[in-house]
């Protein structure tokens, strides 16, 4: 790419452990020190700040990478690296140089979105809007005739093309939001990534930086769902056609279990396919090599960001719901024989507070995971080191004084 970073470390980097920020690998690769893998994602082509982009203040000495074994305590010079025992590192873009708190990730996704809304904002729009109308023409048209029959007396050929054209809609719905997950996440991930280094980002270049990767990341999305779907039946099936329930209810605990830790070991999977043009394999091993050790941390941001989302699509959903509902729904009495959540009114109301609440979660969903996999790299990697250069900034990780007067 000639105007975004390559995100791939030159040379080698450590695949396990923690502790190895600010170290750098032995000359000529991963010979000398078992800590650094063999296997790394190409090098990556670094760009220049555009102009009027480069970060402020370039006479300050940005502070020097910490030594090995000096820890975050300090700022590399041995002295008290600030407030909470964190060192003093620069900012160009919107987030700190240094390994990240849970704070400061959850801040950088809502910062990108706030200054980088014009491109954030549009993107989220048209795919909640597209997402909402599939869903409610799925519930108008197909959720609603099965409605209607079921309250009837409607032959049973009739229940059977309703229920057809049921699932039929349901499918479609379910690939139209699929489709628009992906292409949400492909771009916002390239617009996260330059927002990291103070770049701005247009529609455009978000748009043309991820294309040559979507259909990768549609390849990584479906493998991981058809795998989560095949271990569960793998898990469930035996104990159900066996007619044993507990041994059925067993093997789904397993199941899901199972999924969640594939889920968190393979969460990083997709900003390393789209950052570092990885294939699915390659991106499915470096999240696993990235997570590892550090489960229990992402696994903890994870579901907290889930739960934040989550929280915050409620204050927008349920009032307009419940709004649609007592204006167009025929009140509680419709919403609770079904018979009033079919009428336009009540979908249209809904839908917008869908849109709404799309709009904002799924930026800080994407960011969150953007940054994890950002965060990781700086502690495992150095990252911080080629960020710092891709971003303009002179003689980071040294104790040289910045040239320029």
């Amino acid at each position: 790419m000639n105007d975004s970073p390559g995100w791939a470390t030159p040379g080698s980097s450590p695949s396990d452990g923690e502790g190895s920020h600010g170290t750098q690998p032995p000359a000529g690769g991963s010979g000398g020190d078992s800590k650094w893998s063999a296997e790394q994602p190409p090098p990556g082509q670094w760009s220049s700040p555009t102009p009027g982009q480069t970060p402020p203040n370039p006479q300050q000495q940005p502070p020097a990478a910490p030594q090995p074994g000096a820890g975050w305590g300090t700022n590399g010079n041995g002295n008290p690296g600030g407030w909470g025992g964190q060192p003093q590192a620069v900012k160009p873009g919107v987030i700190p140089l240094r390994p990240l708190g849970v704070g400061e990730i959850l801040d950088g996704a809502v910062t990108t979105m706030r200054k980088h809304w014009r491109a954030v904002l549009p993107i989220t729009l048209v795919v909640a809007v597209v997402v909402q109308l599939a869903s409610v023409l799925m519930q108008k048209y197909a959720f609603g005739d099965v409605v209607l029959d079921q309250s009837s007396d409607a032959p049973l050929d009739e229940q059977i093309d309703a229920l057809g054209s049921f699932v039929g809609m349901s499918a479609a719905d379910g690939f139209i939001q699929l489709v628009g997950a992906i292409v949400a996440t492909a771009m916002l991930t390239m617009i996260f990534s330059r927002a990291v280094l103070g770049h701005g980002s247009s529609i455009g270049t978000a748009w043309r930086e991820a294309r040559p990767q979507l259909a990768r990341l549609f390849g990584l999305t479906l493998l991981l769902g058809l795998g989560s779907a095949l271990l569960f039946a793998v898990l469930v099936l035996p104990g159900a056609l066996a007619g044993q329930a507990a041994l059925a209810a067993l093997g789904g605990l397993v199941a899901l279990g199972l999924i969640l830790w594939l889920w968190i070991r393979f969460s990083l999977a997709s900003p390393a396919l789209m950052l570092e043009k990885a294939t699915v394999r390659k991106s499915l091993v470096r999240s696993s090599k990235l997570v590892k050790g550090s489960w229990w941390r992402i696994f903890g941001i994870t579901v907290l960001t889930g739960i934040i989302t989550t929280f915050v699509a409620g204050l927008i959903v349920l009032p307009l719901t419940l709004l649609g509902g007592l204006v167009f729904g025929g009140g509680f009495e419709g919403m609770a024989d079904g018979t009033g959540t079919t009428s336009w009114g009540y979908l249209i109301v809904a839908a917008i507070g869908g849109v709404i609440a799309l709009a904002i979660t799924m930026p800080i969903q994407s960011g969150v995971t953007v940054l994890l996999y950002v965060d990781q790299r700086i502690r495992r990697e150095a990252l911080d080191l080629e960020l710092a250069r891709a971003a303009g900034i002179e003689n980071y990780g040294t104790t040289t004084p910045p040239t320029g007067g």
